[in-house]
């Protein structure tokens, strides 16, 4: 299994996931341009995209799927519900897979599991991907108002993890935003500070996990290093020493290899990509 996040945060989200012959794409919020300029960088070709998991209808993860499907032929697998809240951007040309949260299903050698989710949208979940020739797991959840037992349940045991790491407590107080955005922001429908993200990535390190990606982190509200310092302080200290990395917003991280990063050893790599 290998990953590349094309970039992540509050003005786009899209991550590659690659198991044998079958390249999926989670998210699209980028515009079809954009998301085919990012996986160049990569050398791949939208054309090889087997499918985009929508993971629920907010523009900064859906900007680009209908263009996107529609211009490559790429089938759009969603929520009944997230399709309805993005009739803006289906013409009714795309081919739709209809999904609900529970109910793992099969995008060749992927096995998609989606799972419920807290936040402020229509139908939101976050999503496990298993390499079905390996056993490899990944695990992705970006939009987290509040860690739920259905959440650690589904994010247990993964060899890869891709966690929102949205916003310094400090820099959301004193940001520009006005007191409603901060409240959102803050609440349990909206997004998962560090110091919860560090205690939600403790909560399920595991011997096979290998690697833990920030993702999500607000322009405004965070920065990288902040990220970095407090998630990866509550990690050693809980004697993990897998690597640890930050998603950009601007540009695609490299190829993830998970069985790579498994077979590193020594301690935690923490790194600003």
């Amino acid at each position: 299994m290998r990953v590349a996040v094309l970039g992540s945060g509050s003005s786009g989200n899209a991550t590659l996931v690659r198991a044998g012959n079958t390249l999926v794409l989670v998210d699209a919020g980028f515009s079809a341009r954009d998301l085919a300029r990012r996986m160049d960088l990569l050398g791949v070709a939208p054309e090889e995209i087997r499918g985009i998991v929508v993971t629920h209808d907010h523009g900064d993860h859906t900007r680009g799927m209908g263009v996107f499907a529609r211009r490559h032929g790429t089938p759009l697998h969603l929520t009944e519900r997230t399709r309805d809240a993005c009739a803006a951007l289906l013409s009714g040309e795309e081919e739709i897979h209809l999904y609900r949260a529970g109910r793992p299903f099969l995008m060749g050698d992927l096995r998609v599991e989606p799972f419920l989710t807290v936040h402020d949208a229509a139908d939101p979940v976050g999503v496990a991907l298993v390499d079905e020739c390996t056993g490899f797991r990944l695990g992705l959840a970006t939009d987290l108002g509040r860690p739920t037992a259905q959440i650690r349940h589904a994010l247990t045991g993964c060899d890869l993890l891709i966690l929102e790491s949205n916003h310094d407590d400090v820099l959301l107080a004193t940001s520009p935003y006005p007191w409603s955005v901060k409240r959102r922001i803050g609440s349990s429908h909206g997004h998962l500070s560090n110091q919860a993200a560090a205690q939600f990535a403790v909560d399920l390190t595991n011997p096979r996990l290998a690697g833990v990606v920030l993702a999500h982190l607000s322009e405004a509200c965070n920065r990288p290093e902040l990220a970095l310092e407090v998630v990866g302080a509550a990690l050693r200290r809980a004697g993990w020493k897998g690597h640890l990395q930050v998603a950009a917003q601007d540009e695609p991280t490299g190829w993830l290899d998970v069985e790579e990063l498994r077979r590193r050893e020594g301690p935690s790599q923490l790194t600003l990509l």
